[in-house]
């Protein structure tokens, strides 16, 4: 992960933010992969879907958010998402 982002944590912060995050964090799993970089909107199916990630990498991704947004809506359970934009739905305000 980039080290400006690092410490940086979003609090209140909005889906199309969210979005971006999880754009940017999935082309640098995707990059660590070799495979080309992709497009993310809020009805990208996250997994089974066009980008090639397991559930290691979902995993990943939602560390990094949890880290980003300082909340984790998976604290009292699992959530079922399938998207990219009900996975935002959850971090964003």
């Amino acid at each position: 992960m980039p080290d400006d982002r690092e410490s940086v944590t979003l609090n209140g912060v909005s889906k199309a933010e969210v979005l971006s995050v999880i754009e940017a964090t999935l082309n640098q799993i995707l990059d660590g992969k070799g495979s080309a970089p992709v497009c993310v909107s809020a009805e990208t199916l996250l997994l089974d879907g066009a980008i090639p990630i397991d559930s290691l990498d979902l995993a990943q991704l939602v560390l990094e958010l949890q880290s980003l947004t300082g909340r984790d809506p998976f604290e009292a359970g699992f959530i079922e998402f399938h998207t990219a934009g009900e996975l935002a739905s959850l971090f964003s305000v």
